[in-house]
């Protein structure tokens, strides 16, 4: 009875053990597979049959020469062992009779650099290896960059390899200084500098003997006593309600999990958006009822009155309440290997709440490697830089440096579903930093000058096709009307951004108060070619059925769309064939009915310069010979 009491004290006290998350980060081949390796290797964590299978690959696939490879612990993937790097992140679970630890192992190349930040979101602590032999290189500046981006207030500066070095006091020293001068402007608040050798043991798990100068803790004597539990924000109450519990009529409770502040029993909280006010009845947690609820504990709670409350909306204290706007400023790490649309829609998802977004200006890029700001217009992968952010509804939230969990969110593709990015909130704008293309010295220029500040180029990115104009003449009856209208539904469903004109329509409406004597068919096509001007400068793509006879008419007509954007179609039918196609029209021509006939009572001077020339007969052939001169030309991609 008395051996059954002692494991049950056992587990309750290591229940009751706080947990340390950390990550390691650095250079190719610094040592941080290695060091977490010996870290479990030294502090007896590793089973028999894993210690069993850890030799042997050490001597088939390891990189350590005779001696034990660490680092085949933690690079469990193929690709990780033959290269002897880390490429995905790896978590590992111990503890020690102080703490619980989980360790990150984050891969050092820069092409994996939001493996790197996952691994970094939820850590307390970073790990951040330097080579003895090479100090302070660009890879410990972008690691160190990163992580006092996510809000880590915790660093240990290891150097690693002294071994290489003699041990030597003075190399450490330099490595020291040189890394307390980059990290200043940084402002973080606590990093701490230990001299190993994950390869040996050296100040890993115990003081080493070969570094007497060194009178500092070693690296595990370190991890199990540094204060992380003062990082957790216990003044603001934000709870996020993930779910409406209601199992019988007589019980209503909000579940979710406790982002920051105290909850307690009987006090008065706030739903927001709604900002409706009532007392704390219930607070039941893993253990069941609960007078005071903390981070990160999940809990239900009862309120003492029906208040309407839904998934996605936060309990506070009345009298502390996050910010509630739609737009602030973030700084962004790009995730998705496809290219930021600036002019795209995301979702965006923060504790338990998502709503639609879209990024209004892009402020820089940070270069990652100097810590240099430059001008950008979109993002690739891996790439970090400071933005504006709008919502579709407003948005509750505090900077994350006061508070991460309200403080950090996610970008997702509405149409792939995949994460694009994820950010951290700076803070909100004031009302006048709104950020409003009019009030860009720049932009205000081009708005006196009536020019759009939307760019053809951004144009042409949004709907992946140049606004031109498809200019179709020929006579009555020649096809023209049939080929334009097969044409824009052609390209409607190849995804083009596509309108039509043609004579009848535009006579009804725009040109309902002329005829068809020479002087009013040139202006019935002056005002057509300032329409399609209009429609290609907006970027789509016009297509136009006019007869339009007249050769100089046709060349005033390009003069107005201009040259690079007028794209002439000429259907090649004799009368013949045009009478045969619509005899009735012809037949009142011929009663006198009709004047102004072009081809009959009106001469219809054929094109000298067409883009295309086709033929009615190869009526079938003529979309495909049409497509392929839209894609030759770069004016729409045919797929």
């Amino acid at each position: 009875m008395t051996h059954k009491l002692n494991i049950t004290e056992y587990l309750d006290q290591d229940q009751q053990k706080d947990l340390l998350r950390l990550l390691t980060a650095g250079s190719v081949d610094d040592g941080k597979s290695t060091l977490i390796g010996r870290l479990l290797f030294d502090s007896k964590k590793i089973y028999e049959d894993h210690l069993s299978a850890l030799e042997r690959d050490s001597k088939r696939i390891g990189h350590a020469g005779d001696k034990i490879d660490y680092a085949l612990l933690l690079d469990g993937l193929k690709a990780e062992r033959e290269q002897g790097i880390t490429i995905d992140v790896a978590y590992r679970y111990f503890s020690t009779n102080k703490r619980k630890f989980i360790i990150a192992d984050t891969p050092g190349h820069e092409q994996y650099t939001r493996n790197m930040v996952t691994g970094a979101s939820t850590a307390n602590l970073a790990i951040i290896l330097v080579d003895a032999r090479k100090g302070i290189i660009t890879q410990t500046k972008r690691h160190s960059f990163l992580v006092s981006l996510l809000g880590i207030k915790h660093i240990v500066l290891a150097v690693n390899k002294m071994d290489l070095m003699d041990y030597s006091q003075d190399v450490f020293e330099q490595i020291c200084d040189a890394y307390k001068q980059f990290t200043t402007p940084l402002s973080i608040p606590d990093i701490e500098f230990i001299p190993l050798s994950a390869l040996n043991g050296d100040n890993v798990v115990d003081a080493s003997t070969n570094m007497p100068w060194y009178k500092g803790k070693s690296l595990l004597q370190y991890l199990e006593t540094v204060h992380v539990v003062a990082d957790r924000n216990f003044d603001d109450l934000r709870f996020p309600v993930q779910y409406v519990l209601r199992p019988t009529l007589d019980f209503r409770g909000f579940s979710g999990k406790i982002t920051s502040g105290i909850l307690k029993k009987g006090e008065e909280v706030m739903a927001l958006p709604s900002r409706k006010t009532s007392r704390v009845t219930r607070i039941i947690g893993a253990q069941g009822d609960t007078d005071m609820a903390f981070p990160p504990q999940s809990v239900t709670i009862t309120l003492a009155d029906e208040i309407d409350i839904s998934r996605g909306e936060m309990i506070v204290h009345p009298d502390n309440l996050p910010r509630a706007e739609r737009q602030f400023e973030a700084m962004l790490v790009w995730m998705d290997e496809k290219q930021m649309d600036p002019y795209g829609q995301f979702f965006i998802k923060q504790t338990s709440n998502t709503t639609r977004a879209r990024i209004d200006q892009i402020k820089y890029r940070v270069d990652v490697n100097t810590l240099e700001q430059h001008p950008a217009k979109n993002f690739s992968l891996n790439e970090i830089g400071r933005v504006v952010i709008t919502t579709n509804k407003p948005f509750f939230f505090d900077p994350y440096h006061k508070n991460h969990g309200t403080g950090a969110f996610i970008l997702i593709d509405p149409v792939t579903n995949n994460t694009s990015a994820v950010g951290m909130v700076i803070d909100k704008l004031n009302a006048g930093d709104l950020f409003s293309r009019i009030t860009d010295p720049e932009t205000k220029r081009l708005v006196e000058g009536g020019q759009s500040l939307v760019s053809s180029q951004e144009l042409q990115q949004r709907y992946n096709q140049k606004g031109v104009t498809i200019w179709i003449t020929g006579l009555h009856g020649s096809g023209k009307n049939m080929l334009a209208y097969t044409l824009e539904r052609q390209l409607f469903d190849r995804g083009a951004t596509v309108v039509l004109l043609d004579g009848s329509t535009v006579r009804s409406g725009l040109s309902k108060e002329l005829d068809y004597s020479p002087a009013d068919r040139a202006e019935h096509m002056r005002r057509v070619a300032h329409v399609c001007r209009i429609l290609n400068e907006q970027g789509i793509i016009t297509i136009c059925s006019f007869i339009s006879p007249q050769e100089n008419i046709r060349k005033q007509v390009k003069e107005i769309i201009g040259d690079e954007n007028f794209h002439l179609i000429y259907m090649d039918a004799d009368l013949a064939l045009c009478r045969k196609n619509k005899p009735a029209l012809y037949e009142k021509a011929e009663q006198g009915l009709l004047k102004n006939l072009p081809g009959f009572d009106e001469v219809f001077e054929i094109p000298t310069e067409t883009s295309l020339t086709l033929s009615p007969v190869q009526d079938s052939k003529n979309i495909e010979v049409i497509l392929e001169y839209l894609s030759n030309n770069d004016i729409f991609p045919v797929h």
